[in-house]
């Protein structure tokens, strides 16, 4: 259920996925600058730089309020990202109103398997989680924005940002190609690699490398995974592997995910998973990896004008680098307190407005991503507990269930479920 940072290596896809395009939508195409509406005296009251989740969240957070918002990416949609594609409950629950998923499956079983062994499936009545292609997700979360009323930029390489005092209280987004952007407000959704995280200060003390292939199968080959993910927990400290099936596309997602610093093991880790499944006949139709940062607790939200969400803040899930959740919330807010940013008339106002986004983070995200530090830590340490747990003991199995649809978080088992409390124990001995 990982999110993508910034791609290491990848090649395209072969041909972009059926949907609805922006012209059946009624929403004008992509353009440069210069053939897009602009604000009469120039500046945007919001400019969001990237737009993935969280800034297309953020973009539409801001429109909707019925501000001028720009949304800015180097890319075109749709394009590839490197991602299992997991919609999980909070990420459903995040989604703007009226939004039509386009799911590949949708997951009710769960196979777990302890590298490679001790091999269990287990199944619930009701749907675990979504599957989709990340680059159609995206593209109908821009165009959500976009009927907000944002305003899309593509092609835009952007290399830095610069606030500016005294009148113009505003902030100037610089591209490669010289062209300047200038807002009330920026937030930065530019990826784990951002040029906007670097001005905010952000820093990081977790960063994973996740290698993931797109293997096309024949139908029948899909048709066996349908409603079903694979997750097996793996050789290296803190790893685990996962197949999340796209069975309208007739593919599979086969991944896996461990601390950065041993790249050739990781390497093998998936080729063996690979061959383990008997997948190894199938030429993956794209090879891709990312690395994944998560934020230190004090690491910063924001710099002024400023603010950072998702992937650039280093928001997402310890444990499982599960991001999609937190790239939607975080954007939102973001969106939400860039508004109130703009329309400060003083730096103090600012200040104040900024802390506050800051503490919705924590309060909320923040919480949650230490939960899933815990978890991780323990899992390190003990990963045969958690696959006995969750494969034999219902009350595990049920709480997985719960976390997956949205109807708990790590933070609140760990603070109100006995047997999760037992556990952490047993894995701290």
């Amino acid at each position: 259920m990982t999110d993508s940072g910034s791609p290491d290596s990848r090649s395209p896809i072969d041909s972009p996925p059926d949907g609805p395009s922006d012209e059946a939508l009624g929403v004008p195409l992509d353009g440069a600058l210069d053939e897009a509406p602009q604000p009469p005296d120039g500046v945007w009251d919001v400019v969001v730089v990237g737009a993935g989740p969280a800034g297309a969240s953020a973009a539409h957070a801001a429109a909707a309020q019925g501000r001028r918002v720009l949304l800015l990416d180097k890319a075109e949609h749709p394009r590839y990202k490197t991602c299992g594609g997991g919609i999980i409950g909070p990420s459903r629950d995040s989604l703007p109103q009226n939004f039509e998923l386009p799911l590949q499956d949708r997951v009710s079983a769960v196979t777990f398997a302890y590298d490679g062994q001790y091999t269990r499936t287990r199944r619930s009545k009701r749907m675990l989680f979504g599957l989709v292609n990340r680059d159609e997700f995206d593209l109908r979360l821009v165009q959500s924005a976009k009927q907000a009323g944002a305003v899309l930029v593509t092609g835009v390489t952007v290399t830095g940002v610069e606030q500016r005092g005294g009148e113009h209280r505003t902030a100037v987004v610089t591209a490669a190609d010289g062209r300047t952007f200038e807002a009330r407000a920026v937030v930065g959704a530019d990826g784990s690699a951002s040029r906007i995280a670097r001005h905010v200060g952000v820093t990081f003390d977790q960063i994973d490398l996740g290698l993931e292939a797109e293997i096309p199968v024949p139908p029948q080959v899909a048709a066996d995974w349908s409603g079903r993910i694979h997750l097996d927990w793996g050789p290296l400290p803190g790893s685990y592997g996962w197949v999340f099936p796209k069975t309208e596309t007739s593919s599979l997602t086969v991944g896996v995910i461990s601390a950065r610093g041993d790249g050739e093991r990781t390497k093998q880790y998936l080729a063996d998973y690979i061959r383990r499944l008997g997948l190894s006949g199938f030429p993956p139709r794209v090879e891709s990896g990312h690395l994944t940062r998560c934020r230190a607790e004090d690491s910063p939200l924001s710099r002024g004008r400023v603010l950072v969400a998702g992937d650039a803040a280093g928001l997402l899930e310890p444990w499982t680098r599960e991001g999609i959740s937190y790239a939607l919330r975080s954007g939102r807010l973001a969106g939400e307190w860039a508004v109130r940013i703009a329309e400060a008339g003083d730096a103090g106002t600012v200040r104040r407005e900024a802390l506050n986004y800051a503490f919705a983070i924590k309060a909320g995200l923040g919480v949650e991503m230490r939960a899933g530090k815990q978890l991780l830590s323990a899992f390190e340490r003990r990963p045969y507990l958690f696959h006995t747990a969750v494969t034999t003991v219902p009350a595990a199995w049920r709480a997985f269930a719960r976390t997956t649809q949205g109807h708990t978080t790590f933070a609140q088992l760990l603070r109100q479920n006995r047997a999760a409390r037992k556990l952490m124990a047993m894995a701290a001995r």
